[in-house]
């Protein structure tokens, strides 16, 4: 694992949609995959970020769609990017909420691009001192998402800062 510091966290990159695997992944090689990317989400190193049994709780719990003949396609890994990130700040439940709530107004890659360039902002601008751009033009579903990723970021910030010394 490697060591997180806080220019690799000002450095962050969700892969976009384009760029998830276009091939379908059985259950080990998401997980290793999601691991790839969401070990910087995780500061403090205490529990796993993601397990082959949490995927399984998510498909049983309706939260993400169930693999097809036990492959996991670029939809399920976006999906789990996402989840896996709320849930360092959000329960299960409303994370299922805020997925529903975003793909009735989107389809799904838009969803989910949007989600991840608005949380390497926040993420920015949190370690800068500064403030989310635009935010007096927001729709309210735009404002909406600017503090969910918020949160997630001042989680990281916290995190980084003062707990993990």
């Amino acid at each position: 694992m490697q060591e997180i510091d806080q220019e690799s966290i000002m450095k962050i990159h969700i892969p976009r949609w384009n760029e998830l695997p276009e091939i379908d992944l059985y259950l080990d090689q998401v997980v290793s995959y999601l691991e790839k990317y969401l070990e910087q989400y995780n500061v403090t190193k205490e529990d796993k970020i993601i397990t082959k049994t949490m995927i399984n709780n998510y498909v049983k719990l309706g939260i993400m769609p169930a693999p097809e003949k036990k492959k996991y396609s670029r939809e399920h890994i976006a999906y789990l990017m996402v989840i896996c990130v709320l849930k360092q700040v959000y329960s299960i439940n409303d994370i299922g909420k805020l997925i529903s709530l975003t793909i009735q107004y989107f389809e799904l890659s838009k969803a989910y691009n949007r989600f991840c360039a608005n949380l390497e902002i926040s993420i920015k601008n949190v370690f800068l001192r500064k403030e989310f751009p635009n935010v007096e033009k927001m729709t309210e579903e735009q404002y909406l998402l600017k503090n969910v990723v918020q949160s997630i970021a001042d989680k990281l910030y916290v995190e980084f800062k003062f707990l993990n010394n």
